[in-house]
């Protein structure tokens, strides 16, 4: 986070906030499926292993789904140059859509499956928002590393250097937990059509994030 000016510092608190929506939704509406915590799916995966198998089932395929949309970020990444960053929101916005997408009531499981499909991967589209020679340089839908770079940089502030480093940190995990507390908040009311709201969001990121630089290097910020 240090490493990236406000606007980028902005951008990804906005979409751990988003995240943090789309997470609380996915996993009301999937019956305790994360959708952006993937740590938390390997866990219930590993259970599910031995104990559970059609829970073992669903943790792979939600996990797999990340993973894929990963790899198609930053795919899409590397082909759209200095406006990557637009191209990914409007693909992950594209992606909740699809999800909300109305008219599958009377098909339960297929709806149950594309927001199994779905979800995750317009998650793993978002974490190449912040992509820099080939490497995340933020994630944005999972938060433990932020939480040990808030210690970090805590122990640091406590031996006399940098006062507030931490502040970015503690800022990108905050949208995060305010977010979900707002999906949540949201989801007896509206149901899946919040993703509707999401997808909006991803949108209007899409059209004001800023043009990445094309001289992109490790020390430089995006």
């Amino acid at each position: 986070m240090e490493r990236h000016d406000r606007h980028a510092q902005s951008l990804a608190i906005a979409l751990a906030v988003l995240a943090g929506y789309v997470d609380a939704i996915g996993v009301l509406k999937l019956g305790g499926y994360f959708v952006s915590f993937m740590s938390g799916n390997t866990t219930r995966l590993a259970i599910g292993a031995v104990r559970y198998g059609a829970m073992a089932q669903t943790c792979a395929i939600v996990i797999a789904a990340f993973v894929a949309g990963v790899a198609l970020g930053s795919l899409v990444a590397e082909a759209t140059g200095p406006r990557r960053k637009s191209a990914i929101l409007v693909l992950a916005g594209g992606m909740l859509f699809a999800a909300a997408f109305p008219g599958l009531g009377n098909h339960a499981r297929l709806e149950h499956l594309i927001g199994l499909l779905a979800l995750p991967a317009a998650m793993g589209v978002t974490n190449a928002t912040f992509q820099r020679d080939g490497e995340i340089s933020i994630g944005v839908t999972y938060m433990t590393g932020t939480l040990v770079r808030i210690g970090q940089h805590i122990a640091a502030a406590l031996r006399g250097r940098d006062r507030f480093g931490w502040l970015p940190y503690l800022l990108l995990w905050l949208g995060l937990l305010i977010g979900g507390i707002i999906g949540a908040a949201l989801y007896p009311i509206v149901g899946k059509h919040g993703l509707w709201l999401g997808a909006a969001a991803y949108f209007v990121l899409a059209a004001v994030a800023p043009k990445a630089v094309p001289t992109d290097g490790p020390g430089r910020a995006r």
